[in-house]
């Protein structure tokens, strides 16, 4: 083992990648310079070549990602912050999910675009989204977001293996922390959940930034008597429902922590899978702590109550066990 913060993690997996296959580079917006960090040092160590900073144009350069991947490359697309996917959607939708599918599996696209989210540090509202839920819905994308150290870098390395395209979703919020990483060739499969911390009395199903709150939260509640269970859901799609379900089986109570909005969320998600598969297991109803329906404020004092808290899933645990 060896402790290193979440960014160092992703660094540690790119480094790792790139030298384990020659077909892996790294492509976006200031890669070279490292803006976000997670960059740093490759284009030293790899050359221009295989680092290439890209004009902002977003469209653009996935579209190229996605031509490189047909063609035998494994690319790396960096997105800057997770919203400017949004200018890229049509090659996204249009063409990196549907081309296995469209040309009966002739082609493959083993794409990766990393999209740190970057919410909570009163970047507003065009800058602050997290727009996972809206990709979810695109059949042929796989996503992640992980929350510790040790699955950034599993969980990148998996993706960047991984014959289908993945996008990974990095918390901003989680860069600066620091935790052990196993040494060797750590690679974390993805559609696998973790639980975070055993419990018997509620279920605590949590994603990227919410996981760490989730825990906080659990070590709270065990003070006043009540065993939270933290799942960390880390995969999006796919989704572990098998251990979600047996969580729900154990403890009968569900919260959802999820830093999106709550309309459309993995939340909502979560919650439907467990009303349908899991309804005769349930004990109480069950409690989203999520992002309310409206655009994010600039003002730090607006913005930080709007995103999942320990206290908000401490309190929502209370709620169920009342």
């Amino acid at each position: 083992m060896h402790t290193v913060t979440y960014l160092e993690a992703l660094n540690e997996a790119l480094v790792e990648e790139m030298e384990r296959d020659e077909s892996v580079f790294v492509m976006g917006e200031d890669v070279t310079w490292a803006l976000m960090g997670s960059t740093a040092g490759l284009a030293e160590r790899f050359g221009e070549e295989r680092v290439r900073d890209t004009p902002i144009s977003e469209a653009g350069f996935v579209g190229a990602g996605a031509g490189a991947a047909m063609v035998g490359m494994r690319p790396v697309v960096h997105m800057l912050i997770a919203p400017f996917v949004y200018v890229a959607f049509d090659q996204l939708v249009s063409i990196i999910a549907k081309s296995t599918y469209l040309y009966g599996g002739q082609a493959k696209l083993p794409i990766t675009l990393m999209a740190p989210m970057l919410y909570n540090r009163g970047n507003a509202a065009q800058h602050s989204d997290r727009p996972y839920p809206t990709l979810m819905t695109i059949p042929g994308l796989k996503l992640i977001a992980p929350a510790t150290p040790a699955d950034a870098k599993g969980m990148l390395k998996a993706a960047i293996r991984d014959d289908d395209p993945v996008i990974s979703f990095e918390d901003g919020g989680l860069w600066g922390q620091r935790g052990e990483v196993p040494d060797g060739d750590h690679v974390v499969p993805l559609g696998e959940a973790d639980v975070k911390r055993e419990g018997d009395d509620v279920t605590v199903v949590a994603l990227a930034g919410a996981v760490s709150h989730a825990l906080a939260a659990a070590e709270e509640l065990a003070g006043e008597g009540i065993s939270a269970e933290v799942v960390d859901l880390r995969s999006i799609v796919p989704l572990d429902r098998e251990t979600v379900l047996a969580s729900v089986a154990k403890t009968g109570r569900l919260v959802v922590a999820d830093p999106a909005h709550e309309m459309g969320s993995v939340a909502s998600e979560v919650a439907a899978i467990v009303a349908e598969e899991g309804f005769w297991d349930l004990q109480a109803p069950i409690s989203r702590v999520t992002t309310p329906h409206t655009q994010i404020p600039y003002s730090a004092a607006l913005e930080r109550p709007l995103y999942p808290s320990a206290d908000r899933i401490a309190a929502a645990a209370r709620q169920l066990m009342a």
